[in-house]
């Protein structure tokens, strides 16, 4: 797990807006690509990445435990 800013990733999430995809990565190189290929995620807990095609159709829906 990673602390960020005084909270700790333990859900890296994100939404496509176009597709409606939910897409979570699970561990360090969990890559994953929503079924219509505009976003992807990556990281599982240990960083967020992020890719778009059209970045205002992606939703971080990450979850952290604050400390």
């Amino acid at each position: 797990m990673t602390l960020i800013d005084n909270k700790v990733l333990i859900h890296n999430r994100a939404k496509c807006l176009i597709c409606g995809d939910v897409l979570e990565s699970l561990h360090v190189h969990d890559f994953k690509v929503c079924s219509c290929g505009n976003i992807s995620v990556d990281g599982g807990l240990q960083y967020i990445k992020r890719s778009a095609k059209i970045l205002d159709k992606i939703q971080d829906l990450c979850v952290y435990k604050y400390l």
